[in-house]
């Protein structure tokens, strides 16, 4: 299992993505699943990727190579593709015909072969956008209403960014918003974990900022701690159900 998170707001883009993969509780190891393409001046994109390892890999490589939307067009790859909608399409393209070709082997063993993207950033003269590429192919768009999109072990997190993201959301507090959400995630998930890789992009800056945030990152960790702490300040300043601080009444037994 694996979360990632891309925030889309006035300010900018932020795209998170853990790096743990479990096939079981004695196979757990690390790959990378932020994949970044970096022009600066020309385009900044970055895909994420969720589920089954070797479908993600695979479409990720065949767009690499080269992909043929129509018959008789050029191959085109995320590098040469005008647009980010025509980007979404190439990796839809990829994923969809990767599941079918692999699918019936796989499923034969029992094995899932669900797999989902994000894709985000901005190509020069175009909008800054992110969307979300499911395994059949088809894809939706962050919009301004819910300006966060997710895929993996996505619930924990979920309630964290819907109370505080909006579109006016400053860039440096989605990021730290989507990493609370990321550590409440660790916290109740195994499968999610660090190392963290995030981009942040800078609305037609056409230019990405990119790091990785280890275990033992200073900034998490006191991020980690402090929210831990004010939860339970929160818990401690509420009040207890009324009804419970009264006289007990007797139960019959009768």
């Amino acid at each position: 299992m694996t979360y990632c998170v891309g925030m889309l707001v006035d300010d900018g883009l932020a795209m998170i993505a853990d790096t743990r993969t479990n096939a079981g509780v004695d196979n757990i190891s690390s790959y990378k699943k932020l994949h970044i393409i970096d022009r600066p001046g020309e385009r900044v994109l970055a895909v994420a990727t969720a589920g089954n390892l070797s479908v993600t890999q695979t479409a990720l490589a065949m767009v690499r190579e080269g992909v043929h939307l129509n018959v008789g067009e050029e191959p085109e790859t995320l590098e040469t593709a005008g647009s980010l909608f025509r980007c979404a399409q190439l990796l839809g393209h990829a994923l969809r015909n990767v599941r079918q070709s692999i699918a019936p082997a796989l499923e034969a063993d029992s094995l899932n072969v669900s797999a989902s993207m994000l894709l985000g950033g901005q190509i020069a003269g175009g909008p800054m956008q992110l969307f979300l590429i499911y395994s059949q192919g088809n894809f939706i768009e962050c919009g301004t209403d819910t300006p966060f999109l997710q895929i993996g072990e996505s619930k924990y997190g979920k309630p964290i960014l819907v109370s505080g993201m909006r579109s006016a959301t400053p860039l440096p507090e989605a990021v730290k918003l989507g990493l609370i959400s990321f550590s409440t995630t660790m916290r109740c998930n195994v499968g999610v974990g660090t190392p963290l890789d995030l981009i942040t992009l800078r609305r037609d800056m056409i230019s990405g900022d990119v790091r990785r945030i280890e275990e033992d990152d200073p900034y998490f960790t006191d991020l980690h701690d402090r929210w831990t702490r004010a939860q339970a300040q929160a818990r401690s300043a509420m009040p207890e159900p009324p009804w419970m601080n009264g006289p007990r009444l007797a139960v019959s037994r009768n």
